[in-house]
C-alpha cells in the first residue's frame, strides 16, 4: 500500500469529514464495559462510606459536648450552709423548657442570680456556689441557684441559645417576688449567657459579675475539641460543626449572637474576671470585649496572671470576694443615686 492509500484509509474523503473510508472502529468489550461499571460502584460506595463516616464523626463529637456529664445534686443550702431557702420552678421565657432551682432570701429587695457553667449545675463545686451564696447572704443579698435545662437529661446545651431564655424567666421569677434590683453573677458558659441574655432584658438586669466568660460559637469549639484532638484540621471542621449543631438540639451554633454580644454597648456596670492562664477562653477575647465596654460607670476587668479557666475563686478567695461584694455595694449605690434623680425630675 502507497502513502497516500494509507492516509485514504484513515483520514476523511472529503474535507467537511463527512465520510470516513475504511476507519477501523474501536467498540469496547463486555469485560471492559463491566470492569468500569464496577470501578464507578466502588467509588460511590467508598465515597458514601468516608462521608457516612466523616457525619458519624463529627455528630458523635456534637453529641460529646451538647449532652456533657452532669453531677447530680448532692446538698441544699440548709445542709450545706446552714441558709433557709424555698424550691422553685419556673418556665423559660419562651415557654420551651422549665427549670427549677432554691431561692435564699435576705434582708433586702436586691437579688444576686447564679448562672453556672457548662457541664455543671446549681452546685458547682469547682467554684463552689455555695460558699458564694454565704456571703451574698451574709451581706443581705437574696439569692438564686437554678439548673439550666440541659442538666436534664431529656435536654442539651444550646450554647446560650436556650439557656439566656432559661436566665429570662430566673429574672421574671425574682421580679414577681418582688425583688428591685437584680445582678447576675455567671461563670464560663454561664457568663457568656448572662451577655446574651442582656441583649434583651438589659432594662432589668444592674450589674453582672462575669467569671472566665465564654461564648460557644464555631470557632470557640473548634478550638476547645482541637487541645484534645490536636491533629483536627480547621476544616472540614467548623463546617461540619455548623451544619450537624442541629441535629440533637434544633439550634445551630451560627445562631449564637456573638458578633452582636461583641459589639454591643451595655448599659450596666461590668465585672469581668479572667485568668491570663485561661486556655478555653483566652484572655484576649475578654481584653478585647472590656475595650468596648470600659467608658460605662463601674465597669472594670481584674486579669489574673496565675488565673485558670473557673479555678481563680479557689485560689484568690479573700480578694475575689471582696472586689465582688465592692462592685456589688458600688452597683447597688449607683443604682439607687440614679433611680432617686428620676424621681426628682418628674
Amino acid at each position: 500500500m502507497s502513502t497516500t492509500e494509507a492516509s485514504l484509509a484513515i483520514f476523511p474523503t472529503s474535507l467537511d469529514g463527512s465520510a470516513f473510508i475504511n476507519a477501523p472502529v474501536l467498540r469496547p468489550t463486555r469485560s471492559l464495559i463491566r470492569r468500569m461499571k464496577l470501578i464507578l460502584i466502588l467509588l460511590l460506595v467508598g465515597t458514601i462510606l468516608a462521608a457516612s463516616a466523616l457525619v458519624g464523626f463529627y455528630a458523635y463529637i456534637l453529641y460529646r459536648l451538647q449532652k456533657p456529664p452532669v453531677p447530680n445534686l448532692g446538698s441544699n443550702p440548709w445542709k450545706a450552709i446552714g441558709l433557709t431557702y424555698s424550691d422553685v420552678e419556673f418556665p423559660s421565657a419562651n415557654g420551651k423548657t422549665r427549670v427549677d432551682g432554691w431561692y435564699i432570701p435576705g434582708a433586702s429587695r436586691n437579688t444576686v442570680i447564679l448562672s453556672h457553667g457548662y457541664g455543671g449545675n446549681r452546685e458547682e463545686p469547682w467554684i463552689p456556689l455555695y460558699q458564694i451564696a454565704k456571703v451574698l447572704h451574709n451581706n443581705r443579698f437574696n439569692v438564686l441557684m437554678f439548673d439550666y435545662s440541659f442538666v436534664r437529661p431529656e435536654h442539651y446545651v444550646t450554647g446560650g441559645i436556650q439557656e439566656s431564655s432559661e436566665l429570662r424567666g430566673a429574672i421574671s421569677l425574682v421580679k414577681e417576688l418582688g425583688d428591685e434590683q437584680i445582678y447576675i453573677w455567671g461563670f464560663s458558659m454561664g457568663a457568656g449567657t448572662a451577655l446574651q441574655t442582656a441583649l434583651v432584658d438589659s432594662h432589668d438586669i444592674n450589674g453582672m459579675i462575669l467569671d472566665s466568660t465564654f461564648i460557644m460559637d464555631s470557632d470557640a469549639v473548634y478550638q476547645n475539641v482541637k487541645q484534645k484532638l490536636n491533629r483536627l484540621p480547621r476544616f472540614p471542621s467548623v463546617f461540619m460543626l455548623n451544619l450537624l449543631s442541629p441535629i440533637y438540639t434544633g439550634y445551630s451554633i451560627k445562631q449564637v449572637p456573638i458578633n452582636q454580644v461583641k459589639s454591643t454597648k451595655y448599659q450596666m456596670p461590668l465585672f469581668l474576671v479572667h485568668g491570663e492562664q485561661d486556655k478555653v477562653a483566652p484572655i484576649a477575647s475578654v481584653v478585647s470585649f472590656y475595650e468596648e465596654q470600659k467608658d460605662y460607670p463601674g465597669t472594670e476587668l481584674w486579669m489574673i496572671p496565675d488565673g485558670q479557666h473557673e479555678f481563680i475563686y479557689k485560689y484568690h478567695q479573700e480578694e475575689y470576694m471582696k472586689r465582688a461584694i465592692k462592685f456589688l455595694y458600688d452597683s447597688v449605690h449607683q443604682a439607687n443615686l440614679s433611680k432617686s434623680q428620676k424621681l426628682l425630675s418628674v
